[in-house]
């Protein structure tokens, strides 16, 4: 048998996926695993599908690929990614690449790819997105590392990834830890969609007393407008679904809990050490964290008064348009938010990230894919190095005809004690931003006053610090 042109090792969902697409369009895919039995598997159910070369060993599994070797890691981020690095390094020449596919934190990429460099070898941190049906039927694939890697790498990648309108969604991100870090502003900004839907439908049940089965018609038909997005849709087929064991809507037997695996967290606590205003994604992680706040909200569901007033809808058909309109203004400021965070780490990394790019290879496969992204692709055609989405023409009038209804449900939510954070930030950011003068004047005369922080002035250049223990003059600092 000829040798290998690829090769994966770690056959859970994602990793055998990943190799019956690659053996889907013709490259003989070496497979391994840790436990043999997942490899033996993946031959029996798929074998047909391509050729696969298995191995049961990782000296096999190596010696089995053409050089320069190409193998994608697919296990657990963290120690497992980093042993099985281990394992693989010794049995490698100068030139091979290794390819981490996990959601790994985009620091340990930039630890690994110079440790790898450092022996002659090619790290690639790529982020894939789409879940197991992506994986299988065409991901939107983020590579990372040097750009020679990508030469050798990225025709394979962008043949396997997802096509719209013919164009791959794949591309080069850049050097490093680049590629890890865009799939984790990605799934940041995945976080933001799901609790902005998540606040859409219970707004619509609350203030509708609208069961899920009719909410599901009304995201259905969203979807056939702006708002048509891969979370959209399945909000709508998720919303329809019956349980079978007790005959209810699925969404109201479902623990309303919801977890998370850390990327979210990790966007965040970035967003911080940036000092990029993500609010819309904060919002969403800390909603996640307050749901499994299972004491707390015990404490509180029994003694903390609503004082809240009953929604008064008189429009059924106007309160379900406000909704849509403020989800959509709430989704842009998300995403602007994030593709602002994505423009602070290029320029603090060095990476230069072209934003434009991003938002076309998120167009398919990947679990944030929506109609409006060619529209953020267009908007960073018309300028590459645009401060701020928002201030596109598209999306300030886009954003702007959403404000009235946008503020219309927000208030009203506020009177009627329904909790709606993403909304409510993502509103409050928008205010914030356009404003002309900001309150941080007065934080920053206080921090002069208890810590000698100094403080610019409007009217002159300079810095200086007022002596408020003292006779309070102002002095050049």
């Amino acid at each position: 048998m000829s040798a290998a042109q690829i090769g994966v090792t770690g056959l859970a969902v994602m990793g055998r996926n990943l190799a019956r697409n690659l053996a889907r369009h013709g490259y003989t895919v070496a497979v391994h695993n840790r436990t043999n039995a997942k490899t033996a598997s993946l031959i029996a159910d798929h074998g047909d599908e391509g050729t696969f070369v298995p191995s049961e060993s990782v000296e096999e599994f190596v010696a089995s690929l053409e050089r320069p070797r190409k193998i994608i890691v697919m296990v657990k981020a963290g120690a497992p990614t980093d042993a099985v690095i281990d394992e693989l390094v010794p049995l490698l020449d100068s030139g091979d690449i290794v390819i981490d596919a996990g959601n790994a934190h985009f620091p340990d990429t930039i630890r690994r790819e110079a440790a790898l460099k450092a022996k002659g070898l090619h790290f690639v941190g790529s982020g894939v997105s789409g879940g197991e049906e992506g994986a299988l039927n065409g991901p939107s694939i983020m590579p990372g590392g040097s750009r020679e890697s990508y030469q050798v790498l990225g025709p394979i990648l962008e043949d396997i990834s997802a096509k719209v309108d013919g164009v791959p969604c794949c591309t080069y991100v850049g050097p490093d830890g680049a590629g890890h870090f865009v799939k984790m502003v990605h799934n940041g900004i995945e976080y933001a969609d799901m609790q902005l839907i998540a606040e859409a439908y219970d707004l619509l049940k609350q203030g509708l007393g609208a069961s899920a089965a009719e909410i599901a018609e009304i995201f259905k038909s969203w979807n056939e407008g702006d708002l048509e997005s891969f979370l959209i849709e399945i909000t709508a087929d998720v919303l329809a679904h019956v349980d079978a064991e007790t005959g209810q809507a699925f969404v109201d037997i479902v623990l309303d809990r919801a977890e998370q695996k850390g990327t979210g967290r990790w966007t965040v606590q970035n967003g911080l050490d940036l000092g990029v205003p993500i609010t819309g994604i904060a919002e969403a992680t800390f909603a996640r964290a307050l749901s499994g706040s299972v004491p707390q909200r015990a404490a509180a569901v029994t003694t903390l008064p609503a004082l809240a007033e009953d929604f008064r809808i008189t429009d059924r058909d106007a309160f379900i348009e406000d909704v849509r309109l403020a989800l959509y203004a709430s989704k842009v400021v998300a995403y602007s938010q994030g593709f602002d965070q994505i423009a602070a780490a290029s320029a603090e990394n060095g990476w230069d990230i072209d934003r434009g790019a991003m938002a076309r290879i998120w167009r398919g496969g990947c679990i944030i894919r929506a109609r409006f992204l060619n529209r953020i692709t267009e908007a960073y055609e018309r300028a590459a190095d645009l401060p701020l989405l928002l201030s596109d023409e598209y999306f300030t009038g886009a954003v702007a005809n959403g404000v009235p209804a946008w503020r219309r449900v927000v208030s009203q939510a506020a009177l009627a004690g329904v909790p709606t954070p993403a909304f409510s930030s993502s509103l409050a950011y928008y205010d914030g931003v356009r404003a002309e003068r900001l309150p941080a004047a007065l934080i920053q005369a206080q921090r002069d006053f208890f810590g000698a922080h100094t403080y610019h002035r409007t009217d002159k250049d300079g810095v200086f610090h007022t002596e408020w223990s003292g006779d309070r003059s102002e002095q050049s600092a």
